[in-house]
């Protein structure tokens, strides 16, 4: 990745734009919003857009959000949490990165114009990886659990 994102610079998760938090930009940013931050814990929501370009082939005429994009929601909302949580990570100059996913179990189909909402907690910090547990519901009924660990990759020379 040539470009790199800004980080946080204070402030609060809830003040700042995700792009301060996140190198991810449209089309491959699913988080609109940051709900909630508290210490290990972060609230996301996604408003899964009706014209997202995976709904034309997947599949044409009854359209299903692929799980790998929720899940991508959810690595994104962790990625979020990391920066929001360390200093150290914030120091770091990388970005953010998939290593593991543990379990993934998906309960509910996803519509076009669903809003998600993840519930991410940072459970154990272990050298440069972050244990993160997510939960994803929408209308209040569980679409997706998972378990994940992400790092801070370092940046490209260049």
């Amino acid at each position: 990745m040539s470009e790199s994102h800004s980080k946080p610079a204070g402030g609060s998760v809830l003040d700042r734009p995700l792009t301060d938090f996140l190198p991810h930009r449209p089309p491959f940013l699913f988080v609109t919003r940051v709900i909630e931050h508290d210490g290990d814990t972060l609230v996301t929501e996604w408003d899964v857009p009706e014209d997202l370009p995976a709904f034309e082939g997947h599949f044409p005429g009854q359209p299903v959000l692929p799980g790998v994009l929720i899940s991508e929601f959810c690595f994104q909302s962790g990625a979020i949490l990391i920066y929001a949580t360390s200093q150290e990570d914030q120091d770091s100059v990388g970005v953010p990165v998939l290593t593991r996913i543990v379990d993934a179990r998906f309960r509910k189909i996803v519509r076009p114009g669903e809003t998600l909402r993840a519930e991410i907690k940072l459970t154990e910090r272990l050298s440069n990886a972050r244990y993160v547990t997510a939960k994803v519901t929408s209308g209040g009924k569980a679409v997706l659990r998972l378990q994940c660990v992400l790092a801070v990759a370092p940046a490209e020379e260049g």
